[in-house]
């Protein structure tokens, strides 16, 4: 009924084993089998879809990222029951959640490039750079996935201390020294990544907003399908940002803290261990969700979707027509 646990002040802590065995695992099955469905199609029909715009190609990084996230869910599955061997948590420690966390911070840094894109190609449309082309978003992208390299990287090399069946359920006990405060400053850099582009979202996406309602005041009749659309988009990314990251990251600072040395009683420590690891649940289950985010975001992804499908696309110059032969009539 009960599993053990050993928190940074040297308490020996007990928890449920009936949510960590269990309601977890069974919950990460069901978003590792979504998530490995919805991101295949996504990743099929992206294949089809030319990168001639720099958020296609973001969009493009976000699904590989989120593919190789999902890859990691059935190694946290299979240790979190407590089917596999003990050495199977050691696996976890050093490999599985190091390219769990990469690409979710690769996946969040993506999303606030698109948001910069967005704001640009509508808040500033007359201000051309550089910054906009297919070419430099790829390098942007190179760059991206060698810094979120270089910061996870050392967390794998420095999870060098010999495991034991007795210790083997603590990922903190398997670093060493120097590993223990890598991992302290990479999530610390971690959480100013993540703050940083939920902060510039909110600033993107709220110029985004004034403009549009701006330009519907101007020309009432002819924008109300396109203000619909971008409020759309807006509200699904900041909806899968709020639900998927906020609560894990208001979580994680003070549960790092119980791990690497600072005094948490037995229960505190127990207490942010589940939430970390429900809130975790949350941004697991963002790999659900970015795919219906392409279909709202990416015409050139929704069109080729409905190709496959052998379905028809109302475009939005049909909608815009067909209100106005409504209004007309009316």
């Amino acid at each position: 009924m009960f599993n053990s646990s050993v928190n940074a002040s040297g308490n020996n802590c007990t928890y449920s084993s009936i949510i960590t065995t269990h309601v977890i695992p069974v919950a990460y099955g069901f978003i590792f089998i979504g998530g490995i469905l919805l991101n295949g199609v996504a990743a099929w029909i992206f294949l089809h879809v030319p990168s001639k715009k720099s958020f296609v190609v973001y969009l493009k990084n976000i699904v590989v990222a989120d593919l190789l996230m999902s890859l990691t869910f059935p190694f946290k599955i299979l240790n979190d029951s407590e089917i596999g061997p003990w050495q199977l948590n050691v696996f976890v420690c050093r490999f599985s959640a190091v390219i769990f966390y990469l690409n979710m911070y690769i996946g969040i840094i993506f999303f606030g490039l698109i948001g910069f894109d967005r704001y640009y190609k509508i808040v500033k449309p007359l201000l051309t750079s550089f910054v906009h082309t297919v070419n430099y978003s790829k390098i942007i992208s190179v760059v991206v996935w060698a810094m979120l390299m270089f910061l996870s990287f050392p967390n794998i090399i420095l999870t060098n201390q010999s495991p034991t069946e007795k210790n083997s359920k603590k990922c903190i006990t398997f670093k060493s020294e120097l590993g223990l405060q890598w991992h302290k400053a990479s999530n610390y850099i971690c959480l100013g990544i993540f703050w940083t582009v939920f902060l510039l979202l909110i600033i993107f996406y709220s110029a985004i907003t004034r403009k549009i309602y701006s330009s519907y005041r101007k020309f009432r009749r002819n924008s109300t399908v396109t203000r619909e659309k971008i409020n759309r988009n807006i509200f699904s990314i900041m909806f899968v940002f709020v639900i998927c990251f906020v609560p894990y990251h208001l979580c994680r600072l003070p549960y790092t803290l119980s791990q690497t040395g600072s005094q948490f009683s037995c229960q505190s420590s127990k207490n942010l261990y589940y939430g970390k690891e429900f809130t975790l649940l949350l941004t697991a289950a963002n790999v659900c969700l970015d795919p219906i985010i392409y279909l709202f975001l990416c015409k050139p992804f929704r069109e080729k979707l409905y190709q496959k499908l052998h379905l028809k696309l109302t475009t939005l110059g049909e909608i815009e027509n067909s209100r106005s032969r409504r209004s007309n009539t009316t």
